[in-house]
């Protein structure tokens, strides 16, 4: 049986601040300059998307 998934406590960070900010992660994404995809996976802790983390908090203001 596969493992349901858990955002990280980023991952919960950056969804309670889209959820603020009325924004989806695929505008993030966009803004980022990343894919939908590859922002989840740095949500959840499968990538570090160590060049997108500045970006991420300048856009969410975190």
């Amino acid at each position: 049986m596969a493992r349901k998934r858990e955002l990280t406590a980023y991952g919960k960070k950056v969804k309670h601040r889209l959820i603020e900010l009325n924004m989806t992660q695929v505008e993030l994404a966009e803004q980022v300059g990343t894919s939908k995809q590859y922002l989840g996976k740095i949500l959840f802790g499968e990538r570090s998307g160590t060049m997108y983390l500045e970006k991420i908090q300048q856009i969410l203001n975190i």
